[in-house]
């Protein structure tokens, strides 16, 4: 997903050069932040800042709109950084979106195994505590799996930071004509 993420921002990128509307790169950057910043809706759900939406249809709709907002903030970047901010900047969307590309192929198959091997131990009629104790190395790996977030949150803000730097610079530096 990641190649395929940075292979398509290369297209595109491709495609204004060769079209010779490489400027329309240099404004993808706001809709890329307010596509990553709708992505959100997710996170504010699962800590219960907001209560609508369903958690599993927003945790979709995080992953499109946070690869289509990456997309075009890639595209906006290109492939000529001009300051050692920007380049910081990508490098840390990069690293979130492999911290949560991770948590996504990790989660998935961790929890199905552990659900899967639980439903076939209770249909061979095990006890509750029976099938704790038969399930007990796999709920350790799940739970180990689930503190994967403690790592994905911060390189998340970490990211914030960044495009907020950058963001404020570019409004403080930038010739506004």
């Amino acid at each position: 997903m990641l190649v395929a993420l940075i292979g398509a921002a290369l297209a595109v990128d491709a495609g204004l050069h060769l079209a010779g509307v490489v400027w329309i790169g240099r404004y993808l950057g706001i809709p890329g932040v307010l596509l990553i910043l709708a992505s959100s809706a997710y996170s504010l759900r699962k800590r219960k800042f907001i209560s609508s939406g369903k958690p599993v249809t927003l945790l979709r709709l995080h992953e499109r709109l946070a690869w289509a907002g990456l997309l075009l903030v890639l595209v906006h970047a290109g492939i000529h950084f001009n300051a050692v901010l920007a380049w910081l900047t990508v490098a840390a969307m990069l690293i979130n979106v492999a911290s949560g590309l991770t948590g996504k192929y990790l989660m998935g198959p961790s929890r199905k195994r552990l659900a899967a091997n639980r439903a076939r131990l209770l249909e061979a009629g095990l006890s509750d505590g029976a099938l704790e104790e038969e399930t007990y190395w796999d709920s350790l790996t799940y739970d180990l799996v689930k503190s994967w977030r403690v790592v994905h949150l911060p390189i998340t803000l970490a990211f914030c930071v960044l495009a907020l730097a950058h963001i404020v610079s570019t409004f403080l530096f930038w010739g506004w004509h």
